[in-house]
């Protein structure tokens, strides 16, 4: 009775410990190496595990070998294949795939026999993940032995699905919001233009980021950058519905601070939708001016043919969805060879540093001489790390075309 309530014990106190130890991020390759380390101690000998391919292969193409992760044991001893049973004897085999680690020198199988167990990477009933594997020459394994490794191996297990479902989730978000942003109105061609749209990272949630152009009456265009508060696929969708009722409203022709009035309105009535910034700029070539107004956007910059760049000065209005309204517009000409940037805070903002820093550093870049809009976003975007910018970015230049001379 004595040896039966310390087995139990100990099973329970294992299975404590492995709650706290597998599973600590979002990460399989971390999660299936903290699977390895925490087997190796408990029941002891050499873990592997070894996950299927994740995608399917084109007929008569050979499919890529099974990431694996193996942690030696005390007595380091080669991985079993997989399938053994407990109290079996493999014979040594070499291990293999792109992550697996190097075993301990003298791991050769001696003359004692290679005990092993093997279970199912998987929870429940669902299809398995992969393997998990122990193997080791001292001493058999017992059923306390097998209920932990079932039990660490179905607890990994459901924390890879989770992994899994959450890089679904960014990826299905990522491809909606680039899919959105890649294709903005197409303005006069009077204006020429360039936008980019960075997302914050592989492993970050998309935002609500996003840029617009929108063709105007009398040759004039309507330049849009907005942010949706928050990150994830609910951002994305929101950004679309912003998208949209911005067209529906651009085509009725009002100023650009009565068109913030009217979404800040629309917004506000549903309810549903999360707050954004918004900055609209209505371009007219012809007279060669724009006029701005903003829902708690950033300003936007204008690097003259020099390659200087000035921060446009203008009223800025609380963001959309507040019901407040209160937008002012503001108008400036536009010279020959000013070249406009709007863009969205991840492109200047950094962690703990005061935004006026931030816009400053932007402002004091000087880009090489007539700068086009193409070659202002690449050079802001690379001048400012904006590749690594810890929040989403988007960012739309525009220059009038230049008439040929007659």
């Amino acid at each position: 009775m004595a040896e039966r309530d310390e087995a139990e014990r100990r099973l329970s106190s294992a299975l404590e410990a492995a709650i706290g130890l597998i599973g600590t991020t979002l990460d399989e390759a971390v999660t299936c190496r903290e699977l390895a380390a925490f087997l190796a101690r408990h029941p002891g000998g050499t873990a592997t595990v070894s996950l299927t391919p994740g995608r399917e292969t084109n007929p008569g193409s050979q499919a890529p070998p099974a990431p694996q992760w193996a942690t030696p044991g005390s007595d380091a001893v080669p991985p079993a294949a997989a399938g053994t049973t407990a109290g079996t004897t493999a014979a040594p085999g070499a291990m293999s795939g792109p992550h697996a680690a190097p075993l301990a020198p003298g791991g050769a199988a001696g003359p004692e026999p290679l005990h092993t167990l093997t279970a199912p990477l998987a929870v429940d009933r669902e299809r398995p993940l992969g393997t998990v594997t122990l193997a080791r020459t001292t001493a058999l394994y017992t059923g306390a032995d097998l209920a932990v490794l079932r039990q660490a191996a179905r607890l990994a297990a459901r924390h890879i699905r989770h992994a899994r479902q959450l890089a679904a989730t960014e990826d299905i978000a990522l491809h909606l919001q680039r899919a959105l942003v890649a294709e903005p109105g197409r303005p006069h061609p009077n204006l020429e233009i360039a936008g980019r749209y960075l997302p914050a990272g592989s492993h970050t949630l998309v935002g609500g980021d996003w840029f617009e152009t929108v063709r105007l009456h009398f040759g004039r265009s309507l330049l849009v950058v907005g942010d949706v508060m928050g990150h994830g696929l609910e951002a994305a969708v929101d950004m679309n519905a912003y998208r949209s009722a911005l067209r529906e409203v651009a085509a009725t022709d009002l100023p650009p601070h009565r068109v913030l009035r009217h979404l800040d309105a629309v917004v506000a009535e549903d309810g549903a939708r999360r707050p954004a910034t918004c900055l609209l700029v209505r371009v007219d070539p012809e007279r060669g001016t724009a006029t701005f107004a903003s829902a708690g956007h950033l300003p936007p910059a204008v690097f003259g043919p020099d390659g200087s760049a000035e921060l446009v000065d203008l009223p800025v209005g609380p963001p959309l969805g507040t019901g407040v309204g209160g937008y002012e517009p503001a108008t400036r000409e536009l010279g020959q060879g000013d070249t406009l940037l709007l863009f969205t805070d991840g492109l200047v903002e950094r962690r703990g540093e005061d935004i006026d820093v931030s816009l400053a550093r932007l402002a004091g870049l000087r880009l090489p001489p007539e700068p086009g809009p193409e070659q202002v976003v690449d050079d802001v975007l690379g001048r400012l790390d904006a590749h690594h910018a810890e929040d989403d970015v988007a960012v739309l230049a525009a220059r009038v075309r230049t008439r040929p001379a007659t």
